[in-house]
C-alpha cells in the first residue's frame, strides 16, 4: 500500500474538537480496521504523519492504545500489524474453545499430549467421586491457525469417558465427542479465572517467556446437575481475552473466592 493508496478515505481531524487529536486519530483507526482498509498491512507513523498532518508523539500515542487493546502489534524491525488471531470470550456463558476459534475464520486444532485411564485425588474430588475412581484424562496443545493458544487438561468419569480413549482429537470439540460416546454434553457448571505464570514446562509448549502470563481457568461441567468433567485450561493472555456485558437494572455477580482453611 503507497501513502497515496492509504489517503484514500481518510477522515480529517479536527483540531477544533475538544477530544485530543491522538483520539481522534485512535478512533479513525478503528472505523478504517472495521472497514477493512488495512488488510495488506498497518500504515507506519511516517505514513500516519503524513496523511493526517500529526506529530510522531501523536500517531504513536493512537497506535500504542489500540496495541494496549490487543488489536495492533508492534515488533522491532518489523514494525505494526494487525493482530488478527485474538479472541474475545463473554463471561457467564458456555462456550467451547473450539467453536470460538472456529468462528473467528481460523481453524482450531490439537496436539494429544496425554489421553489416558488414571487416578487424581483432585479431580475426583471436584467431579464428586471416590478418591480411588478410574478418571480419563485427556490432555491438549490446542492451536488456532497453527499458533499456540491454549494447554488443556480435562478429567472425566471413566464410566462414561472410557469411549473417548479411541478418538482422534486433533480436530474435533471434546463435547460433541462426549455427547457422541455417553449421551452426556455439559449444560451447567463455574469456572474460576485467575491470571497465573506458567511453569517451564507450559511455557514452552505455548511460546512465551518468562514475563508473560496466562489466564488458568478452571471449569467444572455438569450434565443435569451431574458433575462430568473438571477442566484446567492455561490460556495465553496475550491472545484471549474475557468479556461482560451489564445493563442498569440487571443485577450481577462479582464474588470473592472462597477459601478453605486447612
Amino acid at each position: 500500500m503507497t501513502t497515496d493508496g492509504f489517503a484514500t478515505g481518510a477522515a480529517t481531524l479536527s483540531r477544533e474538537s475538544a477530544k485530543p487529536l491522538w483520539a481522534q486519530l485512535e478512533d479513525e483507526l478503528r472505523r478504517r480496521l472495521d472497514r477493512g482498509d488495512f488488510a495488506e498491512r498497518f500504515p507506519t507513523d511516517r505514513e500516519l504523519m503524513t496523511v493526517y498532518g500529526v506529530s510522531r508523539h501523536t500517531a504513536r500515542q493512537a497506535v500504542g492504545q489500540l496495541g494496549a487493546d490487543g488489536i495492533v502489534r508492534r515488533a522491532r524491525g518489523i514494525g505494526t500489524s494487525v493482530d488478527a488471531a485474538r479472541f474475545e470470550q463473554s463471561l457467564g456463558s458456555l462456550y467451547s474453545l473450539f467453536q470460538v476459534v472456529e468462528a473467528s475464520g481460523l481453524a482450531q486444532t490439537s496436539e494429544v499430549l496425554t489421553l489416558e485411564t488414571t487416578r487424581d485425588i483432585e479431580a475426583a474430588e471436584r467431579l464428586e467421586l471416590p478418591h480411588d475412581s478410574e478418571l480419563v484424562l485427556l490432555e491438549r496443545l490446542r492451536l488456532a491457525g497453527g499458533e499456540p493458544l491454549a494447554v488443556d487438561r480435562a478429567w472425566m468419569p471413566a464410566s462414561i469417558a472410557a469411549g473417548l480413549l479411541d478418538v482422534d482429537f486433533s480436530h474435533t470439540s471434546l463435547y460433541d465427542e462426549l455427547e457422541r460416546v455417553s449421551g452426556c454434553r455439559p449444560g451447567s457448571g463455574r469456572e474460576r479465572i485467575i491470571p497465573l505464570m506458567p511453569g517451564p514446562d507450559e511455557r514452552a509448549l505455548l511460546g512465551l517467556s518468562e514475563s508473560e502470563a496466562v489466564f488458568c481457568i478452571d471449569r467444572l461441567g455438569c450434565h443435569r446437575g451431574r458433575p462430568v468433567e473438571w477442566r484446567r485450561t492455561l490460556l495465553r493472555g496475550d491472545r484471549f481475552s474475557f468479556v461482560a456485558d451489564w445493563a442498569a437494572g440487571r443485577m450481577s455477580e462479582l464474588r470473592p473466592e472462597h477459601r478453605t482453611e486447612s
